[in-house]
C-alpha cells in the first residue's frame, strides 16, 4: 500500500493527541506525516522528533509554496477551522477538518461549495460514527429484537470541569459546539439525516464551566415518523452510567463504551391479550390492577477495541479510500453540516451573554 503524504496544523490535543497518535501509531499503513505546522515553538521541536522526517513550519500558509502533500488535517482552533480550511481548499488541496466544522451552516455550505469548485476533497473528522459500541449497536438493533425504536437517549455526560480556550463562545467553545457533534451526529443517523428534522426542544446553560459557553445542553431532535431524540451533555452528572439507551416497541437497549445490555420480549412468548372494558377483579371480587408476569430475554456482552483507536483507524481507511479510489466518504461532509444547523438552532433559541 503506498502511503500518501500528510500534513497536520496544530500540535495541541487534536492535532497531536488524537490524529497524531493515530498516525504515528502500527495500525497507520495509509499515510506519512510529512510536515507539519505549530505556531509553538517548543512543539514545532517536538514534531521533528515525533514524526521522523517531516518539515515544520509556523505559518499554514508557507504550504502553499514549500508542500506537496494529498490532504491537510487541520487541527486549529475552532473559531480557525472555517478560514483555514476554506484558504486550503482554494489553494487546491484535500482537507480533512476537525469538528466543529464550522460555526454555522451557512460556513458549512461555503466550504462544501469550494471544495467542489475546487475539485479536492472535504472530510469532516466526525470518527465517532465508527466507534465500537456504535457500530455493534447498530447491528444488533438492525435485528429488529427490540421492536421498532419508539426513543433513542444519548448521554455524554460526566462529572468534571474546564476552564481552558473550550469555554469561550469566542473561540466557539462550549460543550455543545465542542462535545455536541459526537451525539447529534449519531441522533441524525437513527433520523436517516432527515431534512424535516426539527429542535422540539433545546436549553444551554452553565454550571461548572469558568468560561461563558456552555456546559449543559439538553437537546430533543424530532423528524416525521421517526423515533425521538434525547440528547443530553451535563458536566455535573456524577452518576451517567451509559452512552445510549435505545427504547423500541418490544424493549431495550443500553450501552457504554465498554458494555451493553438489552431486555427485551421475544416474539411468540406473550400471545396478545384481548381488551377487557370492564373494570378488573379477583376471584373474591376485589379490585385488580391490571398486570402480568412478561416471558423476557435478557442479553449482554463486552466491547472491543475501546478509544480512538478503532474509529480513527476507520475513518482514515474511509479517507484514505476515497483519496485512492474516489470511494464515497463514510461520513459526508453534509452530514456534519446538518450537524451545526442543529446546533446553530440551539445557540439561537438560547442566547447567551458573550462575556470574554
Amino acid at each position: 500500500m503506498e502511503k500518501l503524504k500528510l500534513a497536520i496544523i496544530g500540535q495541541g490535543r487534536s492535532g497531536r493527541d488524537i490524529h497524531g497518535s493515530f498516525l504515528k501509531s502500527e495500525h497507520n499503513d495509509m499515510f506519512e506525516v510529512t510536515a507539519v505546522v505549530e505556531l509553538d515553538a517548543e512543539r514545532r521541536q517536538r514534531a521533528l522528533e515525533e514524526y521522523p522526517g517531516c518539515r515544520v513550519y509556523e505559518d499554514y500558509r508557507e504550504l502553499f509554496t514549500k508542500e506537496k502533500v494529498d490532504v491537510v488535517v487541520n487541527a486549529t482552533y475552532s473559531d480557525e477551522h472555517y478560514a483555514i480550511t476554506k484558504d486550503l481548499l482554494m489553494h487546491k488541496f484535500n482537507v480533512l477538518v476537525e469538528k466543529p466544522m464550522a460555526r454555522t451552516y451557512y460556513e458549512c455550505s461555503d466550504l462544501i461549495r469550494t471544495a467542489k469548485e475546487n475539485g479536492v476533497v472535504l472530510a469532516v473528522f466526525q470518527q465517532s460514527m465508527m466507534a465500537s459500541f456504535y457500530v455493534e449497536m447498530k447491528k444488533i438493533l438492525a435485528t429488529g429484537k427490540i421492536g421498532e425504536i419508539k426513543q433513542v437517549s444519548i448521554r455524554y455526560s460526566g462529572l468534571s470541569r474546564r476552564w481552558d480556550w473550550q469555554t469561550l463562545q469566542s473561540k466557539v467553545g462550549g460543550s455543545t459546539y465542542n462535545t455536541g457533534p459526537h451525539p447529534i451526529i449519531m441522533g441524525l443517523d437513527f433520523l436517516d439525516f432527515d431534512k424535516d428534522t426539527k429542535v422540539a426542544f433545546s436549553r444551554l446553560d452553565r454550571a461548572l464551566v469558568s468560561g461563558d459557553a456552555d456546559d449543559y445542553a439538553k437537546i430533543i431532535l424530532t423528524a416525521p415518523g421517526k423515533p425521538v431524540i434525547d440528547i443530553e451533555i451535563n458536566s455535573t452528572d456524577a452518576y451517567s452510567d451509559y452512552k445510549f439507551k435505545v427504547q423500541g416497541s418490544k424493549g431495550t437497549y443500553q450501552t457504554g463504551a465498554r458494555s451493553y445490555k438489552m431486555k427485551y420480549i421475544p416474539d411468540g412468548a406473550n400471545p396478545e391479550r384481548p381488551v377487557i372494558k370492564e373494570f378488573l377483579k379477583k376471584e373474591d371480587g376485589l379490585p385488580a390492577y391490571c398486570s402480568e408476569k412478561l416471558v423476557t430475554c435478557e442479553e449482554e456482552g463486552k466491547l472491543g477495541g475501546f478509544g480512538f483507536d478503532v474509529s480513527s483507524k476507520a475513518f482514515y481507511t474511509s479517507l484514505y479510500n476515497t483519496l485512492t479510489t474516489g470511494a464515497p466518504l463514510a461520513v459526508t461532509p453534509e452530514q456534519a453540516a446538518q450537524v451545526i444547523s442543529i446546533i446553530e438552532t440551539v445557540h439561537a433559541q438560547n442566547p447567551m451573554p458573550v462575556e470574554y
